[in-house]
């Protein structure tokens, strides 16, 4: 624990800056608290990605250099032994159980939070390689080790305290920190992609990882049967393995013409302020921070109603549109009422809840700083 009346150090362990939103929300955690005088070192097995702290935030960057996160133990017990942080948080299974591990060979007094920011059994359930399968089992064994346990939802924590084996008020709840001051202002800058012309069809617009949790052939067959009976167009933003057989299904669906994949985007809120309509089509999501980032772009939302988050975000459907996993038809429908329909200003206040200084405000209780 810090010491009364200092802000201590506060290290952030990721496996690297790439990957998607719990690597940015680490990013966002760290650059809040060094600008209310935390020394914050976020700590990396790979120095890679478009996640990394800014020049200026006042955050040192640790680079490990190592070539997976379980290689990253040595230079992780090294760290804590020589810079002996007051509190260590960290983000994602396989890295929550380095740290549990690099602590315990370390014999570090640091305190450590791990925090879980996806649906931990449905992961496993997914996963592709053989050893994500058994992550639930090291996960066991290491989770009860920490200090603190935070999950970005309810659904999320409840899932946790099942794969874990411990009681649901063991996980603490802390909403992401999604909403920042600057949002505004990065919506407000233009749109240089043609489809947003003034005398152009209403702009779907969907943002991920192109990967079979996020389900963007359902959207793209949800928008198939409603392009079929109205002007409309989509864009998806983001890269991932599924973006050939994605196009290969635009393609098979005779919508090519009417369908954009960008690529990653460094300023999505632009795109989200100028689309007539946000989709989260997921099949599972930790919370779903890109539609708490369309809400507050005043944008109007749909989403699938897919553990965890979205039923949360929205408050069961107060503020945007649910509809079952993997139906398109109810997809097309909900997005076609949605295009009639301009979004709740209520949806633009909601989306305040989860904002930066909020869960600051929460992650110090858990940290102790």
């Amino acid at each position: 624990m810090t010491i009364a009346g200092k802000r201590g150090r506060l290290a952030i362990f990721i496996p690297s800056f790439r990957g998607g939103g719990a690597e940015r929300v680490m990013v966002t955690l760290a650059c809040g608290f060094a600008a209310r005088g935390t020394a914050v070192d976020v700590i990396v097995a790979q120095n890679e990605g478009p996640n990394a702290p800014p020049a200026g935030a006042g955050v040192r960057v640790v680079d490990l250099q190592a070539r997976r996160v379980l290689a990253a133990i040595p230079g992780l017990v090294r760290y804590l032994r020589r810079d002996s942080p007051d509190v260590m948080a960290s983000a994602l299974p396989h890295a929550n159980v380095v740290a549990v591990l690099a602590r315990r060979l370390a014999r570090s007094k640091t305190r450590l939070v791990l925090t879980e920011h996806n649906t931990a059994s449905l992961l496993a359930a997914h996963a592709v390689r053989p050893r994500a399968r058994l992550l639930p089992h090291f996960m066991r064994l290491a989770y009860p080790r920490a200090d603190a346990l935070v999950a970005v939802s309810d659904g999320v924590a409840d899932d946790l305290a099942r794969v874990v084996g411990i009681q649901r008020s063991g996980v603490t709840r802390i909403y992401n920190p999604v909403v920042f001051p600057a949002l505004a202002r990065l919506a407000d800058a233009p749109v240089d992609h043609p489809w947003f012309a003034p005398d152009q069809p209403p702009v779907v617009l969907g943002v991920g990882r192109l990967t079979a949790q996020k389900d963007f052939s359902t959207l793209l067959h949800a928008f198939a049967e409603l392009r079929a009976r109205r002007a409309l167009r989509l864009i998806v933003l983001g890269e991932g393995e599924e973006r050939a057989s994605l196009e290969a299904l635009a393609r098979d669906l005779r919508i090519t013409a009417n369908v954009a994949f960008p690529g990653f985007e460094q300023n999505p809120y632009r795109y989200m302020k100028h689309a007539a309509v946000f989709v989260l089509s997921s099949r599972w999501e930790g919370l779903g921070n890109v539609l708490v980032e369309a809400m507050a772009c005043g944008t109007a939302v749909v989403s699938t109603d897919c553990p965890s988050g979205p039923a949360e975000i929205l408050e069961q459907g107060r503020y945007g549109r649910l509809v079952p996993v993997g139906d398109a038809a109810a997809l097309a429908r909900a997005i076609e009422a949605s295009l009639d329909q301009p979004a709740s200003p209520a949806a633009v206040a909601r989306a305040q809840v989860f904002s930066v200084d909020a869960a600051l405000d929460r992650y110090a209780a858990v940290l102790g700083i």
